[in-house]
């Protein structure tokens, strides 16, 4: 393994940590909302944690493109018929 590999599972390693974290924290506020019947605590903890989840699958979905291109080609090239065939709709 080179050390440019390494240095990249090292850095999503880290931002998968970080993401849990997020998650972690984002949840603990929501419940702290709900105790305390704070609406505003428990929207910033769903999004705070909500947010942390989809940058986790952002990361993840980045990564099997990275290891198979011509999936993620695919899957571009399919999403983007469906939304034309949506936006197209009058």
């Amino acid at each position: 393994m080179s050390s440019q590999e390494f240095e990249n599972d090292a850095d999503r390693l880290a931002d998968k940590v970080e993401n849990k974290a997020n998650e972690f924290a984002g949840e603990a506020q929501k419940q702290f909302g709900d105790f305390v019947d704070s609406p505003k605590h428990q929207l910033k903890g769903a999004a705070r944690k909500y947010s942390a989840q989809a940058s986790e699958v952002v990361s993840d979905v980045a990564d099997k493109i990275k290891e198979n291109p011509l999936s993620g080609l695919i899957a571009a090239g399919a999403i983007g018929v469906v939304l034309g065939l949506l936006l197209g709709r009058k």
